[in-house]
């Protein structure tokens, strides 16, 4: 798995991503103002992707897409991820932590917090997508609700402070 700054020719690759998630987080692809985020944080050069390595010879074109993306917020001392998400395909093989890890590692200088806001304890996705279990093993702890999701889903803030 490679981690990278995401480029331009990646924003397909995140929505195709978000389509994954949309039963979760509402509509996003069709959405201008998230494609509008996400090239925003590319061109501000805060949007990880993990991606397989090309086989050689093999064209960006033609490789199967990414495996996980991450826009952050670098904002110190208070840092966000403000969007996280695995492919169907990849959950489970460390994707999410290895973008975080990479994300931490490029901008987060202690001492400071990373928050991030995800399913709230009675949300569908916080069981099934295993948001809530992947934040807390990173050493997230859960703070104050946030308001609902787009599709009216609870949310709920999750924090880790960085010495």
């Amino acid at each position: 798995m490679i981690i990278r700054t995401a480029q331009e020719q990646d924003v397909p690759g995140f929505l195709g991503l978000a389509a994954q998630v949309e039963h979760w987080f509402g509509p996003m692809v069709a959405d201008p103002g998230f494609t509008r985020a996400v090239r925003r944080s590319i061109g501000a050069g805060t949007a990880l992707v993990a991606s397989e390595p090309r086989e050689p010879g093999e064209s960006e074109e033609s490789s199967s897409g990414l495996l996980g993306a991450v826009l952050f917020g670098a904002a110190p001392p208070v840092h966000h991820v403000h969007w996280l998400v695995v492919s169907d395909g990849a959950r489970g093989r460390g994707v999410g932590s290895a973008l975080l890890s990479d994300a931490f590692r490029r901008w987060v200088r202690g001492p400071a917090t990373v928050e991030v806001v995800t399913f709230g304890a009675d949300h569908p996705g916080a069981v099934a997508g295993g948001a809530r279990v992947f934040y807390e093993r990173l050493g997230f702890t859960p703070a104050e609700p946030a308001p609902p999701g787009p599709e009216g889903g609870s949310r709920q803030v999750y924090r880790r402070h960085v010495p």
